[in-house]
């Protein structure tokens, strides 16, 4: 199975860029589709953005949408999230996620369906 590694969480000011990436380890990335979640206290967890095995179908949650990248590199067995203009409501612990799918399916911002789950990145936007 593969395990993935979240990094490039931190602290930045409001209006601030943040670029997360996603390690995988174990099995080739391009097996998966990967997305990116978060969850901030109290609060469930929040679909932020998807992108299918290829990379060529790629879903944001509305909350980020027009703000936020999602993008991935096979070869290096990556993915990475690009957000911009960042709000205090974006503070939350940031999750790298994977599920089977095959090539052509479209990816999901729902979190039920993924299988593997990094540990996480905090992600902290200051006023």
């Amino acid at each position: 199975q593969v395990q993935l590694v979240e990094s490039g969480g931190g602290l930045v000011q409001a209006g601030g860029s943040l670029r997360l990436s996603c390690a995988a380890s174990g099995r080739s990335l391009q097996n998966y589709a990967v997305g990116w979640f978060r969850q901030a206290p109290g609060q469930e967890r929040e679909g932020v953005a998807a992108i299918s095995r290829g990379g060529g179908n790629t879903v944001y949650g509305d909350s980020v949408k027009g703000r936020s990248t999602i993008s991935r590199d096979n070869y290096k067995n990556m993915a990475y999230l690009q957000m911009n203009n960042l709000k205090p409501e974006d503070t939350a612990v940031y999750y790298c996620a994977g599920r089977r799918q095959i090539l052509t399916a479209s990816p999901s911002v729902q979190p039920e369906p993924y299988e593997y789950w990094g540990q996480g990145t905090q992600v902290t936007v200051s006023s």
